[in-house]
């Protein structure tokens, strides 16, 4: 699998807009590594509030997109099958997170996701976000999942 489309990310996360933060998945090995994209637009409801004469990504909506695309990356053939129930993803743990350089409206962030291990439904990834080859943030992420709702 090499790529996952809006379809796959809408089936996979419960995220709706304003708070889906995943565009989409590109170059996925489920389970071990992939890429994700997130375009950081100007009509985002965060920059009427969030610095509105000096627009600026807030660092905490750039870990949530970490964390959508670690779970795109983690459960990737999860969002092919055809499972009727949802599982929820929640963060356990944010570790050494990191912000290099100010996010802004017009970037495009790559969230670059390896999956460091996995156990008893807790995931642990490595996670970057870049606007080209720079470095904009960089966390490890824990994930738990907890089986469908009712």
């Amino acid at each position: 699998m090499s790529e996952l489309n809006l379809k796959h990310i809408l089936k996979l996360l419960p995220h709706r807009y304003p708070f889906l933060l995943v565009d989409r998945v590109i170059d996925v090995e489920p389970g071990v590594r992939g890429r994700g994209i997130k375009n950081v637009t100007f009509n985002e409801p965060v920059f009427t509030g969030h610095f509105p004469e000096n627009p600026v990504f807030p660092g905490v909506l750039i870990l949530e997109a970490m964390a959508q695309a670690s779970v795109m990356v983690g459960f990737a053939e999860q969002a092919i099958s055809d499972l009727e129930e949802q599982n929820l993803y929640l963060y356990a743990g944010i570790d050494k997170a990191r912000f290099k350089r100010p996010v802004v409206p017009g970037d495009q962030l790559f969230l670059d996701i390896q999956v460091l291990k996995s156990r008893r439904g807790i995931w642990q990834f490595d996670a970057k976000a870049r606007v080209g080859d720079e470095l904009a943030a960089s966390a490890e992420l824990m994930i738990a999942v907890q089986g469908p709702q009712s």
